[in-house]
């Protein structure tokens, strides 16, 4: 059961209206994370703007898609775990990458060195080792796309912790792999 409360778009006012309204455009859906972070339109504006941002930098979708697929895993989020498998799809992630996605991997070994590296940030909270970095900088990553890889795992540490915080309504098709918690 949900322990936020979400706000029905129909009925949403001011900046809440406004930014719902924006995200059914996109998505031709209100997803319910979205709607519980409307109850306050700061933290959705906020989620807006950083996955704005992000969405025009140097990183390609399908792989921000993937470290957020890595993200859910090691945070335990069942909900981003099933949103980012269907937005995954949506930006062309192979079935198979998705599915690979959640243990890092993936068929593109560029796109893998920034999963594993992801991964690492996760692990170590951010204090990823030299030889991690010399890793992911040998795959042909830059300072600039390294910063974002950064920037993609804290977004998604922040939907994923959103989301257990308020055991968000899953309506999206479940995954195996996690669970949400009840």
């Amino acid at each position: 059961m949900p322990r936020l409360a979400t706000v029905d778009p129909a009925t949403a006012e001011g900046q809440a209206r406004t930014l719902l309204t924006r995200i059914e455009r996109a998505l031709g859906v209100t997803p319910n994370m979205t709607r519980a972070m409307a109850s306050s339109p700061a933290v959705l504006d906020a989620y807006l703007q950083f996955s704005g941002a992000l969405s025009k930098g140097l990183l390609p979708a399908p792989v921000r898609e993937q470290i957020a697929l890595v993200a859910a895993v090691q945070n335990d989020c069942g909900y981003c775990l099933a949103a980012h498998t269907v937005l995954g799809a949506k930006a062309g992630v192979s079935p198979e990458d998705l599915a690979a996605g959640r243990d890092a991997r993936a068929s593109d070994p560029k796109a893998e060195a920034a999963l594993t590296f992801a991964k690492q940030v996760l692990a170590t909270k951010g204090f990823v080792t030299d030889e991690d970095l010399a890793a992911v900088r040998e795959a042909g990553y830059g300072d600039g796309e390294i910063g974002e890889i950064v920037a993609a795992v804290a977004l998604n540490t922040f939907t994923n912790y959103f989301n257990s915080v308020g055991q968000t309504t899953l309506d999206f098709p479940a995954v195996e792999g996690v669970t949400p918690r009840d």
